[in-house]
């Protein structure tokens, strides 16, 4: 059905899905563990770096590729599948994509060389880009009203467990496999994961499909001009390790990037005066609350990995800790996000921007105590300063997640969840790649420059305090952001809510 840029829609906080509300509980934490199978496995193969880089003989280029080659084929395939499931069946999706996530997992526990687990990350990313779109689109069909702001607590308190006990089950499962094929467990981990999760969505998953006998619009020049703007995009931060031996030539791709963009934005607009459904309704960036949203998770999306990695392979390689351990540091972290998760998605929805304010503040301090505590703390304490300074991040980091995601989504149309929801996702994928580069890069360069004239630790303290600077950065900016977008609120009086919601 064509509509106007103007007309106005169904309310954002219309539930579609006509089920009972214990059936549409069960329904969400299939969703939830879903996303917590995907976030898990992306920060629990941090921890295993260092194993991989010895067992396999990879590079610091190589390893970069195996974290941030996952989130670059993720993020190529969110927006088109979250279209997709908006069109189509959500339930199939996730199905499809659980079967692959299953199959590109057992690749990466068998792979011989440094290649072939790339190649099975990858397609583990292609697969997670298929089921993740979902997640949000169906809790935004299944909730409506302070329903709905419980749900997203209760989301982002699962995404906060699992980001940040990643590592430590990582590091759990590397101490009982042992350091040669202990990292392979962190891949077979996933198989029976999975396979309870796909009888579980065929289970419990209502039928969302779209009874329709148009066929679905996918926009395909759009999405090669997206994918193209994607790749060239990350593609010069996939390919920087701070070693004397990268090629400075990638980095003619962002001026790629920006013709890409360019021509992506007058093929969407004009596709859409032609009365067409674009791969991303750029009119959706109209909406305040979704772009400043948007932004604000992008920005801390690229400092949280990023935070997380340097920590760790600090810990492991400049302080010699084990990886059990070095994990455990991050477990402050889990515990005090699950909780402010929770209590942030009921808060907002009564004091609004400003929660998400405070938290990015006390993540803030964290990152500084993190910092200092690693140049000025005798190494004996350092792991445990920083396991209490990380408690503290955490506190803060459950005070932006689960209530930015409401914020943002808060005046989308119901139907247009998925796809709106992995905008989103797409920007913390690119966001993730782009932050983890970064840090890597400062990290491994300062490593390359002051080898051989400091002592060791001195070394390694240089490079993780460069690295948290582009942490330090980039959540200065998302806390910006999170400024501009309160005193916008309060100038319309509306700081909870945000405005009408009309078709892009």
């Amino acid at each position: 059905m064509k509509t106007s840029s103007t007309a106005r829609v169904v309310p954002a906080t219309t539930a579609v899905i006509p089920i009972s509300p214990a059936a549409r509980w069960r329904a969400f934490w299939v969703c939830v563990s879903v996303a917590a199978i995907t976030i898990l496995d992306m920060t629990k193969v941090n921890v295993a770096l260092p194993s991989i880089g010895e067992v396999l003989d990879a590079g610091s280029t190589e390893l970069q590729l195996i974290v941030s080659g996952f989130v670059l084929t993720f993020g190529l395939v969110l927006v088109p599948m979250g279209r997709l499931g908006d069109q189509r069946s959500r339930r199939t999706l996730f199905v499809v994509g659980l079967s692959l996530y299953t199959v590109t997992s057992v690749v990466c526990a068998l792979a011989p060389t440094a290649a072939v687990l790339l190649v099975g990350r990858l397609l583990q990313g292609v697969a997670a880009g298929i089921q993740m779109p979902q997640v949000l689109g169906m809790a935004q069909e299944l909730f409506q009203g302070k329903e709905r702001a419980r749900a997203f607590g209760l989301f982002g308190a699962t995404i906060g467990i699992a980001t940040a006990f990643g590592p430590t089950i990582g590091g759990l499962l590397i101490a009982l496999g042992g350091p040669t094929d202990g990292w392979r467990l962190i891949f077979w981990m996933n198989v029976p994961l999975c396979l309870a999760a796909i009888g579980l969505a065929l289970w419990l998953l209502p039928d969302t499909r779209t009874r329709s006998q148009r066929p679905v619009q996918l926009d395909p020049i759009g999405v090669l001009l997206f994918g193209a703007s994607i790749v060239s995009l990350m593609w010069p931060f996939l390919f920087t390790t701070g070693a004397p031996t990268d090629n400075p030539a990638r980095w003619w791709l962002l001026v790629a990037f920006a013709l890409f963009v360019s021509a992506f934005i007058a093929w969407e607009r004009r596709y859409a005066r032609r009365g067409r459904n674009p791969l991303i309704p750029l009119g959706l960036f109209r909406i305040s609350s979704y772009r400043n949203g948007t932004l604000l998770q992008t920005a801390y999306f690229t400092a949280a990995p990023a935070m997380f990695l340097t920590t760790t392979l600090f810990l492991q390689i400049g302080l010699g800790l084990e990886p059990v351990y070095a994990g455990m540091v991050s477990i402050g972290f889990a515990l005090a996000s699950a909780v402010t998760s929770w209590v942030g998605g009921n808060l907002v929805s009564t004091h609004g921007r400003v929660v998400v304010v405070w938290g990015l503040a006390g993540v803030l301090v964290s990152v500084i105590g993190l910092v200092l505590a690693a140049l000025y703390t005798d190494p004996a304490w350092t792991p445990y300063i920083a396991a209490a300074v990380m408690t503290l991040g955490g506190a803060g980091g459950g005070l932006v997640i689960a209530p930015n995601q409401a914020l943002t989504l808060g005046d989308i149309p119901v139907k247009q969840g998925g796809l709106a929801g992995s905008v989103g996702q797409l920007g913390q994928r690119v966001g993730a790649a782009v932050g983890t580069a970064v840090a890597l890069s400062l990290f491994y360069a300062t490593i390359y420059r002051e080898s051989g004239t400091h002592d060791s630790l001195v070394v390694y303290q240089d490079a993780y305090a460069f690295g948290m600077l582009s942490v330090g950065i980039f959540l200065s900016l998302a806390f910006i952001v999170a400024i501009v977008d309160l005193t916008a609120r309060r100038a319309r009086g509306r700081d909870v809510s945000g405005e009408e919601p009309r078709v892009p």
